[in-house]
């Protein structure tokens, strides 16, 4: 039986899964992200959680029909490299993941944006199965987006979707990016993790870092978000209440340029609160929609934090897992 694997590589987590030719998981690994080592580190640390995964699932990595990769950064799916992934630790120019990979574990790698398949994913298998054009908000380390119009993946000329640098505000809060007002400098995790940091050196209160601590994290992670809003802080409610406004008017004013039928929200962030935040976020577009009359529909990511591994799966060749079941 030909098997496949699928990794989503992000900036606090690497996750990955281990699919049957139907479509049916086998298998699960999850680790964090390295934080020190660059790109090879990081790369190492996808090779064992592949590993892992394919333990669960009862077979060797090297017995894998082939591997996929969501990365963030500047994907070159053909060369196989990934160039300027921010969010990911000391990644500094191209580092071929294809080929370093597949080296490790003996397989062939595919690479594609951790977005784009993360949206592909809930169209073919998820929220967006009863919709032909929808936007994916996938809210987590940074806010990425992924398009699909008329049933294809909109890739523009290489890179459509990129949400999180749509500005929200002229003149606004300094990004990871580099720039000024994007969407990303609100809502995404890691500005919004700076931004804590920098509200406690100067003296605000805040449970954040305590959670941190006991949960054994080094980052404020969706989860000590979540259990911070939980016990009412005051520093964590005003920046989830920031980045709620900065997505609704930054997806409101994509919905007014693409018109799509539906936004599915995802990543770490957006599939941790759930349809509560759905809501706000939905509630948060509606001032800012040209077409108030007939809003898109808004929804949860349906395969939570896996969709991004299940997606990135969906990208070893569709003849290349025929060709091994022949």
């Amino acid at each position: 039986m030909a098997l496949r694997a699928g990794v989503d590589l992000g900036g606090t987590k690497i996750q990955a899964v281990v699919m049957d030719p139907g479509g049916r998981m086998l298998g699960s690994a999850r680790q964090p992200t390295p934080t020190a080592g660059g790109p090879r580190e990081v790369v190492a640390g996808v090779a064992e959680v592949v590993r892992e995964a394919a333990a669960a699932a009862e077979v060797e990595a090297a017995s894998l029909d082939g591997v996929g990769v969501g990365s963030p950064g500047d994907v070159d799916d053909r060369a196989g490299t990934v160039t300027s992934a921010r969010n990911l630790p000391g990644w500094k120019g191209s580092f071929p993941v294809s080929a370093v990979l597949g080296e490790d574990l003996g397989v062939p790698v595919t690479i594609g944006n951790d977005v784009d398949v993360a949206t592909v994913a809930e169209y073919e298998l998820g929220a967006g199965r009863p919709f032909t054009s929808l936007l994916g908000v996938f809210w987590g380390t940074g806010v990425g987006g992924g398009i699909i119009l008329d049933g294809e993946l909109w890739h523009g000329r290489a890179s459509a979707g990129e949400i999180g640098h749509m500005v929200v505000k002229l003149g606004g809060a300094r990004c990871p990016c580099g720039r000024r007002g994007c969407m990303e400098a609100y809502a995404g995790r890691g500005a919004m993790e700076a931004r804590a940091r920098k509200e406690l050196e100067e003296g605000t209160r805040t449970e954040l870092f305590k959670i941190m601590s006991k949960r054994g994290r080094t980052r404020l992670t969706s989860g000590v978000f979540a259990r911070a809003l939980e016990q009412g802080d005051t520093l964590a409610t005003s920046l989830i209440d920031r980045a709620v406004e900065a997505l609704g008017a930054g997806v409101a004013s994509a919905v007014n340029l693409l018109d799509v039928e539906a936004v599915i929200i995802g990543g770490g962030l957006g599939v941790r609160l759930g349809v509560p935040y759905a809501e706000r976020i939905e509630h948060a577009m509606r001032p800012h929609l040209f077409s108030d009359h007939r809003p898109p529909a808004v929804r949860v990511a349906a395969l939570g934090d896996l969709g991004g591994a299940i997606g990135a799966a969906l990208l070893v060749p569709a003849e290349r897992r025929e060709q091994a079941r022949a």
